[in-house]
């Protein structure tokens, strides 16, 4: 039976998490441990742009034949391109509970749906993801801070926890790829640098825009135009524009890197494990 989430989402969006879940159960039947709603759901809210991110925990990898199921149906209902229809993006990851318990970095991957993989799935490619997936390792930690369970136990009882240093590794590992799209998804990528500075200097997970908040209290006022542009952006009340602001972007990407880097060479594994803070905590 699917949990009634506390979340305050709307019955558009309860329809897409219960099309989820339907999914999940259909094509993994018992061996589908449980899912969980985690991101901006619980961290501060979905925004207008938020994904809805689920983590699906297997006793098994999923098959050629799970894997085109679960994408013909995703492809229908996730996304501005959905076939049914303009929906929010859901993005849909699944991995096999043996393969993360015990804990080991890098965790592998077993299936992700997410519709920037829209155009690969659609050709045909049922696996254009990388695994080990250092990424997931992001991705887990953010579950365990409070994610909401659709079906199952609560995640704790399921996952490892994900050792601060192996989800600072994880983060670090990620900035080259997170530079090389900057130009092409500008402001996930600055709000992204951001969450990333906040976590590796507090070990605190935070929501994109009480993390951009934090940053911005921290950034040299040159710098900081940016991110205010990228959080506005992303909180629904700027255009999605850059304009006047495009000869700053990478100077300030440059400046929150150098930040990012010179802090995880001070860290040390004392704090093993990272906390969560709402979207307007300290």
């Amino acid at each position: 039976m699917t949990h009634r989430s506390t979340l305050g989402l709307d019955s558009r969006t309860r329809t897409q998490l219960d099309q989820v879940v339907g999914l999940v159960r259909s094509v993994l039947g018992d061996d589908a441990v449980g899912a969980w709603l985690y991101g901006s759901s619980t961290l501060g809210g979905l925004k207008p742009s938020s994904d809805l991110d689920v983590l699906v925990v297997s006793r098994r990898a999923t098959t050629a034949a799970d894997r085109r199921a679960l994408i013909d149906r995703l492809l229908a209902i996730s996304g501005r391109r959905a076939t049914a229809g303009p929906a929010r993006s859901i993005e849909l990851t699944i991995v096999v509970q043996s393969d993360v318990r015990p804990w080991r970095y890098p965790p592998p991957l077993d299936f992700q749906y997410g519709d920037w993989l829209r155009d690969e799935f659609t050709r045909g490619d049922l696996v254009p993801w990388s695994t080990p997936n250092p990424d997931l390792a992001v991705l887990l930690a953010t579950v365990l801070l409070g994610a909401e369970p659709l079906f199952g136990p609560p995640a704790a009882e399921v996952l490892d926890p994900v050792p601060r240093m192996d989800l600072v590794r994880a983060m670090l590992d990620g900035v080259p790829e997170l530079l090389a799209e900057l130009e092409s998804d500008t402001r996930n990528v600055i709000l992204t640098l951001a969450r990333i500075w906040t976590t590796v200097a507090t070990g605190e997970i935070r929501s994109k825009d009480a993390a951009a908040d934090w940053a911005l209290r921290r950034l040299p006022e040159a710098h900081r135009p940016v991110l205010a542009r990228a959080r506005d952006m992303y909180l629904g009340t700027e255009e999605e524009r850059w304009d006047e602001l495009l000869p700053s972007i990478r100077p300030h990407a440059d400046y929150v890197v150098h930040e990012i880097t010179d802090r995880a060479r001070t860290l040390t594994p004392d704090r093993e494990h990272p906390r969560a803070v709402r979207a307007h905590g300290s």
